[in-house]
């Protein structure tokens, strides 16, 4: 069963999946040449997906096929996650309007033509995302995110291949911390993963809810559960939630891009980058991606996202 799906505007498929690479593997997101992996679940069954895509510019579609489906139910999920995944619903062309004239991002946005942030479709993996990449360099956060994910995940066929769906809050909730530790996860990320797992599967925390939230009352909540800061919050209304108009401005890449680009690599205070950032309005995330990756392109020659 097969499902095509339009960008409709400018998409680099490869530049914008290139994280699920840079950094190492992730079993939960299998990047191949040319074909992306990933299983949903529907009404407590695992199902394994491929995305293809062709094209180029704004006439690039998505070929999103789930081997061996038996309902419609089963692709209709899996598109739902591919538009996600591949930030569809993201304004490009109004975003590229809005900076055409900005200093660095029209250079940028000329440069990387078609790049999105890629989302996280799931909230809890967000969520469980940053922890792991809290304090440390994004090649180990990967590493201790497979660990996890192989551990406590479902692995589902696909072509042959296996991916693994990420794991269920209440599977991560019956964990003891010194499995984390054993995964080379610091007591605390452990403690904060399993306490937010807990939270999640009580109920006490309904992060699907999120969704029709404010950003104000996204963070509030968030910043409510142990381990969890407005640097979480904010990183989780961008790439998890989709959220136009945040900037996670006390991130240090963030600081350190916007230093780069726009005070001669001089450090800004974090109320100047958002005010700064406040002038792209609903633009803010796709911008914060463009000099994320614009820095990361002129200091290695790699681009891709964040």
């Amino acid at each position: 069963m097969e499902a095509t799906v339009e960008a409709g505007g400018p998409l680099d498929p490869d530049s914008s999946l290139a994280r699920f690479r840079l950094w190492g593997e992730d079993p939960a997101n299998r990047l191949a040449a040319g074909v992306f992996r990933r299983a949903v679940e529907v009404e407590g069954r695992w199902h394994g997906y491929e995305v293809r895509w062709d094209g180029a510019g704004q006439g690039v579609h998505l070929t999103v096929s789930v081997p061996g489906a038996g309902h419609a139910r089963a692709i209709e999920a899996a598109v739902r996650q591919v538009r996600h995944i591949f930030g569809l619903d993201l304004d490009m062309c109004g975003f590229y309007r809005a900076v055409a004239a900005d200093s660095a991002l029209g250079g940028l946005a000329a440069r990387m033509r078609g790049l999105r942030p890629t989302l996280t479709p799931l909230p809890f993996e967000m969520l469980v995302g940053s922890v792991c990449a809290q304090q440390v360099n994004l090649t180990f956060a990967f590493t201790v995110r497979r660990r996890l994910v192989e551990r406590f995940g479902t692995p589902v066929g696909v072509a042959g291949l296996t991916v693994y769906g990420f794991p269920a809050p209440s599977a991560v909730a019956g964990a003891e911390v010194a499995e984390l530790r054993a995964m080379q996860f610091t007591t605390r990320k452990a403690e904060y993963i399993i306490g937010l797992a807990e939270q999640v599967a009580s109920g006490r925390l309904d992060l699907d809810a999120m969704r029709d939230r404010s950003n104000h009352d996204v963070i509030a909540a968030l910043t409510g559960v142990r381990g969890f800061g407005r640097w979480s919050a904010e990183w989780f209304l961008a790439r998890g939630l989709g959220r136009g108009d945040v900037c996670p401005a006390g991130d240090l890449g963030v600081r350190k891009a916007f230093a780069h680009f726009y005070n001669r690599g001089r450090p800004l205070s974090e109320m100047a980058i958002r005010r700064r950032a406040a002038k792209w309005g609903a633009h803010q995330n796709v911008a914060v991606h463009y000099l994320l990756s614009g820095a990361r392109l002129e200091a290695t020659g790699t681009g891709g996202g964040t």
